[in-house]
């Protein structure tokens, strides 16, 4: 049998974590087994999908590398199918017209919290004769379409993940309802779990992967399966992503999208390695890889059943890796677009390619995430230089400006400037100033930087050179 994988995300909000590890599992296994992973977008709630998220959503799995072999495919295009598939189970007598209103449902649920009972449809309206139904009809009722569910019974299925996974059909809250109705008694809207196992069905997806929250789901859509009298696909419930205190991820908790993320300067090759294992390890207890790599290996003998604590410590370490062991070019590509959206203007004189590149190299082993290179490469760019208060408190001495002009005045009478150059301007100021060299390097990077912490100071002295901005700032500096 070929492997089919899905993911299905309803565009009602970003690309989601949660939904991002899901895409990732079914990828994976797709790949593993020389299968298809399918792409659906499932956009039938007319009210909360919106192109935006659509949007959204494609270019989240096109940031990741999550490429899929089949689709987009949208489910408001399969309308007709959904039609055709809800009157053949009303021919055959497996769901049945219900004109419950909103505030008998509404009286219902509270009888029920009343006597402390789980929230239930009692399938009054199964059994309703044709009279009723007109009687119903008549009062300008709009009814929905509810799918019978037999009780008592076990609905029994061996999960990926799981293992046995057994459900009585009690705990499912009644005849479920699978299709809204309109006011001219024409069916308008197939509902969620009734309108996945039709598309599963007819896209032949062979295994279905995502979150554990989809159990009940799951013992309804099996129902479904048997009302057409087909066989289920295997199921697979993986973990829910939680936070730091064991509940469910949530915004309050931070980034939650995809988008987010990538806006926050991670890169995608971290990011998926980090969210490969939010639920699932190699044999070999790697921690950093590929995609491609763990597609080699990936399988569900090796993901968890309980849920996955997100550790923003772990992918920030993850992310450092990439960006400390990618090549530099690589990584001034990456950094070009972030310093562009932070205001930076790259076309100013002496600034190129081969600049951008020198400065890529000081900063990137002080990288944890790309954004860290807008506030620690600042002064590289700026025109007009702001002084910490700290590094206002080195320049002021007297000594210092004295320093300071002596360091000027050799470093304007140099003929080239370079690492062994600049070494040697700095041990003859100190000697002649009688100073050891460290009471001249951090006034020195106070003066050129604004600030007393920042990169390696002698090669962004000489970048500042490159961009002939050196001596002015030096100058600046002792007139403070």
């Amino acid at each position: 049998m070929t492997v089919r994988v899905r993911i299905a995300p309803s565009p009602t909000g970003n690309l989601h974590i949660g939904t991002a590890r899901t895409a990732m599992f079914n990828w994976l296994y797709a790949r593993r087994h020389g299968g298809k992973f399918v792409l659906r977008i499932e956009d039938t709630d007319k009210q909360r999908s919106r192109p935006e998220y659509t949007e959204n959503i494609l270019k989240g799995l096109e940031w990741l590398g999550l490429d899929y072999d089949e689709g987009p495919i949208y489910q408001s295009d399969r309308f007709d199918r959904h039609v055709e598939m809800v009157q053949l189970l009303l021919d055959r007598g497996l769901a049945y017209y219900c004109y419950t209103s909103a505030a008998e449902l509404e009286q219902m649920r509270q009888e029920q919290a009343a006597k402390k009972q789980a929230p239930r449809y009692d399938n009054r309206h199964r059994n309703l004769t044709q009279a009723q139904r007109d009687q119903f009809a008549a009062q300008g009722r709009i009814p929905v379409i509810r799918f019978i569910i037999q009780e008592p019974r076990e609905i029994v299925w061996t999960d990926l993940v799981r293992g046995k996974v057994t459900w009585n059909s009690r705990d499912l809250g009644g005849d479920m309802v699978i299709a809204k109705v309109d006011e001219t008694g024409a069916i308008s809207q197939a509902l969620y779990n009734f309108a996945v196992v039709v598309d599963d069905l007819d896209m032949e997806i062979s295994q279905v992967i995502r979150g554990e929250d989809h159990i009940a789901n799951t013992a309804k859509q099996i129902l479904l399966y048997e009302a057409f009298d087909r066989q289920p696909p295997e199921f697979g419930h993986t973990p829910l992503i939680l936070n730091a205190q064991g509940a469910k991820i949530s915004k309050r908790d931070g980034a939650t999208s995809v988008d987010e993320f990538r806006a926050m300067g991670y890169v995608p090759e971290a990011f998926n390695n980090y969210m490969v294992l939010l639920g699932w390890s190699p044999a070999d207890a790697k921690e950093i890889f590929s995609l491609d790599e763990a597609a080699q290996v990936f399988d569900f003998d090796r993901v968890n059943k309980a849920g996955a604590r997100f550790d923003w410590d772990k992918l920030n370490w993850i992310n450092s890796q990439y960006l400390h062991h990618m090549d530099i070019g690589d990584l001034c590509d990456r950094l070009v677009p972030v310093w562009q959206a932070a205001g930076y203007d790259l076309e100013q004189p002496g600034i190129d390619r081969d600049w951008l590149m020198a400065l890529v190299e000081i900063i990137a082993p002080s990288l944890t995430r790309l954004n860290d290179a807008i506030q620690m490469t600042s002064f590289f760019f700026t025109s007009s230089l702001t002084y910490t208060d700290e590094a206002k408190g080195v320049l002021e001495p007297d000594e210092v400006r004295g320093i300071l002009q002596d360091l000027l005045t050799e470093l304007k009478a140099a003929s080239t400037l370079d690492q062994e150059s600049v070494n040697g301007i700095l041990k003859s100021v100190t000697k002649a100033k009688g100073v050891k060299k460290g009471k001249a390097m951090r006034p020195l990077r106070a003066a050129i930087t604004g600030d007393v912490h920042g990169p390696d100071l002698i090669p962004s002295l000489l970048l500042l050179a490159q961009r002939d901005v050196l001596v002015n700032r030096l100058a600046a500096a002792i007139a403070l």
